[in-house]
This record gives C-alpha cells, structure tokens and sequence, in this order.
C-alpha cells in the first residue's frame, strides 16, 4: 500500500532524464530509464567534445580541474524549471561525476528538484558521486542512486526494474531483498568466489577479510569487507559487492567497489 502510494506521488510528477554520455555507456542507461518511466530525456552536451579517447579524455580532464575551467556546454532544449525529478546521469571520472556535470551544476538551478543519480563505472563511485551532489546542490533533495559497471551494462534494464519500482518511480511490486548476513570470516570457497569475480580487474582490488551474503530471487550477492595498499602504501579497507546468478554456467561478477 505504501509503495503503491509513493508511485501515485512521483506518478504525478513531471520527470526528466538528463545525462551526459562520452562513449554511449551511460546513454544507454539513460534511455532505459526513460523507456521504463515515460519520461521526457535530454542529452547534455559540450561545445568543444571530449575525443572519446580515453587517456585522451583523463588528460584534458586533470587539466580542467587543475585549472578551474570546466566545458562549457551546449543550451539545453529542456527547462529544468519544469520538472519535479531529476534523473541525472554522468560517467564517473576521477572517483565523481564527470566534468561537465560540474559546468551544469553551476548553470541550472536544482532547488527545490528531486534528483535521482545514476551513473557508469569502471569499479564504482555512485556513493562519492552522490555524496559530491549534496554539497553541490544543498537546496535540492539527492535520492537514492542506481549505478552500473560499464562491463555490466547489460544487467542494467532488469536492475533498473527493481530500482524504479522500489522507489516508486515506476508501477509494480518487488519482494524485498533480504539483509546481509553478518560478517564472517572468508572461507576458501568464498574466496576463490571473490577471486573468480575480481582478479580479471585491471587494478589489483585488495584481500577479501570477512564476508556476508544474502539470497535474492537471481542467485546470491557477497559483500566482502577488503583489504588493500594504495600507492603510497597506506592501507585502506573497501567494501566489494560480488553477485553469482544461479543459472546454471553463470560466473560471478562484481558490482561495484564502495570506498
């Protein structure tokens, strides 16, 4: 009843979709998104595009943010004004929102707007992402996110499914998902689970210590407490969300990395 309540709140709300996409990735989210709530969508875009190219696109970045000037981008066709919700969408670049997201952030006034944040990885950044809109944007309400790595884009249109209809953002029931477990020692299985989803990374992402898990209605999902060495040396400890699909053949992946 109260999920059903929810919904007839936002359903009376005006949504956008709007999202900035260098490779197509988050595009493609966003499309989702908009496929599955009727909203309207628009693409952010700047006036002298990235390359595409990612090295290419991380240099011109560090020089951006180094310097303070950030792209300038192209005048929207939407009025933000005119919205209740706010999907906003961005590729996370240095461990936040990619840099034309700071430059929109400064034009448009969010006040007042719910914004629901969703964004592309290669291992995470949707808590830092979030966290980084709050203080940006301190006279907006910052919703619960949803976040996808770009080697499982794929799993997004069922994922999606569940994020919008738990928050009420689209019609249609979902059964809780159970709480993790508590932490328990890793056991070699779980490590070899942890290893199997994990060691094909590109960076090293540190010793799994204690584990919990839960069932869901695709299989079970891990979240293993990490140990791991900067490059300095100093130690840190990250959380890293591992789920295995109980179809049959299915390897297990990582979701995402929360530092």
């Amino acid at each position: 009843m109260a999920a059903m309540a929810v919904f007839a709140s936002v359903s009376a709300q005006k949504m956008l979709v709007l999202y900035y996409s260098e490779t197509g990735t988050t595009k493609t989210v966003a499309e989702e998104i908009q496929k599955q709530t009727g909203a309207d969508i628009e693409a952010i875009a700047c006036e002298k595009p990235y390359s595409g190219n990612f090295q290419e696109t991380m240099q011109r970045g560090q020089r951006e943010m180094q310097s303070g000037e950030y792209p300038a981008l192209k005048a929207l066709t939407k009025k933000v004004s005119d919205y209740d919700v706010i999907f906003l969408g961005y590729p996370i670049w240095f461990g936040t929102y990619a840099n034309p997201i700071v430059t929109l952030l400064k034009q448009q006034d969010f006040a007042g707007k719910t914004v629901v944040p969703f964004c592309t990885f290669g291992s995470g950044g949707l808590n830092t992402s979030s966290d980084a809109l709050v203080k940006a944007l301190p006279k907006a309400k910052i919703a619960q996110g949803y976040g996808v790595r770009t080697a499982r884009v794929a799993a997004a249109a069922k994922e999606l499914d569940r994020f919008l209809k738990e928050n009420g953002y689209k019609r249609g029931k979902v059964e809780k998902l159970a709480d993790f477990s508590a932490q328990q020692a890793v056991t070699d299985a779980e490590k070899a689970i942890f290893d199997a989803a994990c060691s094909s990374y590109q960076f090293p992402l540190g010793t799994p210590q204690t584990v919990g898990k839960r069932q869901t209605p695709d299989g079970t999902e891990y979240k293993f407490m990490v140990k791991s060495r900067g490059m300095g040396g100093e130690e840190s400890t990250s959380v890293i969300y591992v789920v295995v699909d109980k179809a049959e053949g299915s390897k297990p992946e990582f979701t995402q990395v929360v530092r």
